[in-house]
């Protein structure tokens, strides 16, 4: 082996044990100026009880003065030394020891010669350090930099008084791929929620700029805050444009991960005018019908995005079609439910039979226009009857019962207050929350939760457009770059075939003998699921409780078929009979408690 590769091996191993040392050398320095902030206020208290105690026992003689003494000197061992420190009083006492111990002229020349070294390649490592202190290798630009100096505990202290933040101090902050994250110390009667009501007190001290975001949540401890700035993204640098390539809906800022939502969830997309909505779904619409056992189906009344569908999704666009579509869907998915099998919790979509998603755009204006539609009904004795009907009394059922069939439920509104937006039989049943801006805190505790504002979910701060938060009971309040899906992308994706009704199989059905008196229940079927989603929608849509005997003349079924379906109903626990033996739906009860 040569010279050069000999000496190229060397500097390899050296490169390799520097990185090794210098890593684990941040680490450990980390650990101990963690402990550190959290220690130091404890020597704090310790001295100031001290001071009580010699105020009160001068002499010394109460064993309070010693109490209080012995305290501090525990609390002063608690609290370790920084690591250049710690490596300093190891080096000289390694070198003080060697000199006693060691009398020989020569070892002892080894032994300062070991130590000197030590010495500079402990020097080498704190200046690496102290030159860059970016845990990524992250270098601050002007503004991070002027943040940075300003978050050190030292400027803090000194301007947190004049600010009104006496009683709170920072950490130190650390530079992150999201922006600049600081923890903050809260004393006296400071809590994560007031400090979040001083943000402005926060932004004049550090001169921070009026649109930078701001995110101040509890910290990890009692008695912390944690401040975050959000002075850059990890979703920068990346091409946001949605392609079959790139089909998650967006990317994380903080991770730079791609986010997705997986189907099967009921979703609740919210968001104010101009900040999104139809933009950020396009990516989930077309995953939801993508696929041979995918189907989509879009209410839209304002006959916009629905359009830019039509040839991959069914789409009702006018009152009666939503009234039409939503009882198509219920029946389906009451027919999916009668005949799943035993033992099995949901339904396995087919080809014949796909996962069905049906999404509502603007849920404020579905609740209004589709609302008591006069329908034209036959009576048994031929006759017609004029009957009020409403399409969210179905869709209630959907979000309540459509999971386990595979007909799931996307609801989406500008509005998102329970009552106006989001219907009150529908808000509960909402597993995932996709929020992009907001106007006020209290719109985004309605999408997010109550606890979104102490947890840090700040939907009303939002930039507007593409941004959103996502809750999923997973994800981190970190905001969310989505994809840009362009209207010519839509329009260009493949075709397929609208779900229907007409286009759903027969249930299968079992020959029976010949010449045989066992009734094929099998071929009945569909019919009496049929005939339990007609009688379930009339109690529905009766403006009062409904006897049993006027339920065939609403339906337009024989009194066998109505009592049948009754006990259906009133044994699923779909309707229920009162004493006088009226019969109201479920659901509709729930909603007179609420």
């Amino acid at each position: 082996m040569s010279h050069t590769s000999v000496w190229r091996t060397h500097r390899q191993y050296a490169a390799t044990a520097a990185r090794w040392t210098a890593d684990h050398w941040r680490k450990e320095a980390d650990r101990r100026r963690a402990l550190r902030a959290d220690r130091k206020p404890l020597v704090r208290d310790a001295r100031r009880a001290l001071a009580t105690a010699r105020a009160i026992d001068p002499e010394g003689i109460t064993p309070i003065r010693h109490r209080a003494e012995r305290e501090l000197r525990h609390a002063k061992r608690r609290v370790p030394d920084p690591l250049w420190l710690f490596a300093s009083k190891t080096t000289i006492g390694a070198a003080v020891a060697g000199y006693i111990w060691l009398p020989t002229v020569p070892v002892r020349v080894w032994l300062w010669s070991a130590v000197a070294v030590a010495i500079a390649v402990t020097a080498a490592i704190v200046w690496a350090i102290l030159r860059d202190r970016s845990d990524d290798g992250l270098k601050p630009n002007a503004e991070e930099a002027a943040l940075l100096k300003r978050l050190a505990p030292q400027h803090w202290k000194e301007h947190a008084e004049q600010r009104g933040l006496a009683g709170t101090l920072t950490g130190q902050p650390k530079l992150t791929e999201s922006g600049i994250v600081c923890a903050i110390r809260l004393d006296g009667q400071w809590t994560p929620g007031k400090l979040r009501a001083a943000e402005d007190h926060v932004r004049a001290l550090l001169g921070a700029r009026t649109d930078l975001r701001m995110q101040i949540k509890a910290g990890r401890r009692g008695g912390w805050a944690e401040l975050i700035l959000r002075t850059r993204s990890a979703a920068d640098g990346d091409d946001l444009v949605w392609t079959p390539e790139r089909r998650s809906l967006g990317v994380d800022t903080v991770t730079g991960e791609a986010v997705t939502v997986p189907l099967g969830e009921r979703l609740l997309i919210a968001g104010r005018s101009g900040a999104g909505k139809s933009v950020a779904s396009r990516p989930l619409l077309f995953d939801a019908s993508e696929g041979a056992t995918n189907a989509l189906a879009i209410i839209d009344l304002k006959r916009v995005e629905g359009r830019l569908w039509d040839h991959r999704a069914r789409v009702a666009s006018t009152p009666h079609d939503v009234i039409d579509l939503v009882d198509e869907l219920e029946t389906e998915m009451l027919e999916r439910l009668a005949i799943l099998p035993k033992g099995q919790d949901t339904w396995t979509p087919t080809p014949e039979r796909p996962r069905i998603t049906i999404v509502v755009d603007e849920g404020a204006e579905v609740m209004t226009a589709a609302d008591k539609l006069p329908y034209e009904t036959e009576t048994g004795d031929g006759k017609t009857r004029t009957v009020n009907r409403s399409a969210l009394p179905g869709l209630e059922s959907i979000a309540r019962m459509g999971r386990a069939a595979c007909v799931d439920l996307w609801w989406m509104t500008q509005k998102p207050t329970i009552g106006d937006g989001i219907p009150k039989q529908i808000a509960p049943q909402i597993g995932v929350s996709i929020c992009l801006s907001v106007r006020t805190p209290a719109e985004a505790r309605v999408v997010l939760g109550e606890d979104a504002q102490a947890k840090g979910w700040n939907a009303d701060e939002l930039p507007v457009p593409g941004v959103a938060l996502i809750r999923d009971g997973k994800r981190k309040p970190d905001p969310v770059k989505v994809r840009y899906m362009d209207k010519a992308v839509v329009i260009a994706l493949p075709d397929r075939t609208p779900w229907s009704r007409t286009n759903t199989p027969a249930v299968a059905t079992v020959a029976a003998p010949v010449l045989t008196l066992v009734k094929d229940t099998a071929a009945d079927a569909p019919a009496t699921i049929s005939a339990v989603a007609r009688v379930l929608k009339a109690i529905e849509t009766a403006d009062e409780p409904v006897r049993q005997k006027d339920l065939a003349t609403l339906t337009g079924l024989s009194k066998g078929s109505v009592s049948k379906a009754v006990k259906t109903l009133t044994t699923g626990g779909m309707a229920i009979r009162a004493l006088d033996g009226r019969l109201t739906a479920t659901c509709r009860d729930d909603t007179a408690a609420a």
